[in-house]
């Protein structure tokens, strides 16, 4: 019991003296509360407002002043057929696009056999052994995903006994463009 009396009391008088700290911290700062009462607290107020004029005339002066300098970055546009053109450079001509920044991305290749909708009472009554109907028809080539966005159809084959894709028809990237803005 004593060493913790002696304990509280080390804790307590370290929280005084941060609390004195602060105290000196504040006072030498000028946000601590002054002695004049309502009359410092109106010179502080005063203090901050010409603090805050001063700094919006400078932005002000800032965004005036420093247009010279500001020039527009070259952007890069899709045209109608979804090649990329550079603003005022047909396609075709000029250096083409430096790919290499993006070779090395991970996606994800999905193929999708076919989806359908059920209520979820219909889904929580599934078991073992149930069969769901899907919208596509037996033989039918499968869409092959990239990152969700159909870019190719294809069939199922065996390569080194794991299942693997033959592409049957690759969409063309405008075709992928025009998929991508209407839906």
């Amino acid at each position: 019991m004593a060493e913790d009396d002696k304990k509280d009391e080390n804790e307590l008088s370290e929280d005084e003296k941060l609390a004195a700290e602060w105290e000196a911290a504040m006072d030498e700062s000028g946000d601590g509360s002054d002695s004049d009462g309502a009359a410092g607290d109106e010179a502080a107020g005063d203090e901050r407002e010409d603090e805050w004029a001063a700094a919006m005339a400078e932005a002000e002066q800032e965004e005036s002043g420093s247009n010279d300098n500001v020039r527009t970055a070259p952007m890069e546009e899709f045209d109608e057929d979804g090649g990329l053109n550079a603003k005022g450079i047909e396609q075709g001509e000029g250096p083409p696009p430096d790919l290499d920044v993006i070779l090395d991305i991970p996606v994800t290749i999905s193929m999708e056999v076919g989806n359908t909708q059920i209520p979820i009472r219909n889904l929580l009554q599934l078991n073992q052994g149930s069969v769901i109907e899907l919208d596509r028809l037996a033989g039918e080539p499968l869409d092959v995903l990239v990152n969700g966005t159909l870019i190719a159809h294809g069939e199922v084959v065996m390569v080194n006994e794991k299942f693997g894709i033959r592409l049957t028809d690759v969409i063309s990237p405008g075709e992928r463009i025009k998929r991508l803005q209407q839906g």
